[in-house]
């Protein structure tokens, strides 16, 4: 039996509407890129701040797919990745770390994306990384960081060097690892993680075709960076998130219990 066929009846609610609201919409991206194959299995993870709850975030419990994701379940954890609401999960310290190490560097993230898909990682691979041969990748040259692999783990005196490459950047790749984006919603973290794989997948198709690319100018990168076709505004993303979540309640309304 469908999953969401089993649970729409059992709606979450919980005492704080912005906490719902956060809770709704981290559940809705996880389900979203575990239907679109974007998962490996429970080995990535997406994270937002609690709103008005200083040093509170959700978080997945370890263990658990994408698919599986839902308001209710979504654990509440502190920076050092503790289970402040005793529900007795576990929380995977490696992949909590990389959270840690975004929000503490960047106060105005409000969410944290990190995906280990086959086209990202692909790229990540790849010495000249992301090409400008889209308007996604034209609009954000310059703006993407690049980490180099150093290991499992993000061990401490790694992590200096992991804030250094992010830069406040909103995106970056780790090399030979995967993407990460951060945002000041959720809204645009998720926005810039759907066209930031979209990007690769691209890329590696067009690259699979053997033919030499099309690039821009560099003037027009230029232009096309300082014009930023509205991205830079804070809610960018809202109105395209808001038609996913129209579509999921469609389709997959338990992410909402």
């Amino acid at each position: 039996m469908d999953v969401a066929s089993t649970q729409t009846d059992a709606v979450f609610t919980c005492a704080d509407p912005a906490e719902l609201e956060a809770r709704r919409q981290l559940a809705a991206c996880y389900r979203i890129f575990g239907r679109r194959n974007m998962d490996d299995l429970i080995y990535t993870h997406l994270s937002a701040r609690i709103p008005g709850r200083e040093g509170r975030f959700l978080f997945i419990p370890f263990g658990m797919l994408f698919e599986e994701v839902t308001a209710s379940n979504l654990m509440e954890v502190d920076i050092e990745g503790r289970d402040v609401a005793n529900s007795g999960r576990a929380v995977n310290p490696a992949g909590w770390i990389v959270h840690r190490v975004v929000y503490e560097a960047v106060p105005s993230a409000q969410s944290v994306m990190h995906l280990h898909t086959i086209c990202g990682t692909a790229v990540s691979a790849q010495a000249a990384g992301l090409l400008p041969i889209n308007q996604f990748a034209v609009t954000y040259s310059g703006k993407i960081g690049y980490h180099d692999y150093d290991g499992p783990g993000l061990r401490p005196e790694e992590q200096k060097q992991f804030i250094a490459d992010l830069g406040g950047r909103p995106m970056m790749f780790l090399r030979n690892h995967g993407t990460l984006t951060q945002g000041r919603s959720i809204a645009e973290a998720f926005t810039l993680m759907h066209y930031l794989e979209r990007t690769c997948e691209i890329q590696v198709a067009a690259q699979s075709g053997g033919a030499a690319l099309a690039m821009p100018t560099q003037a027009v990168i230029d232009t096309t960076v300082a014009t930023a076709q509205g991205v830079g505004d804070r809610s960018f993303g809202d109105v395209g998130f808001q038609a996913v979540l129209r579509k999921l309640d469609r389709e997959d309304p338990a992410y909402k219990t």
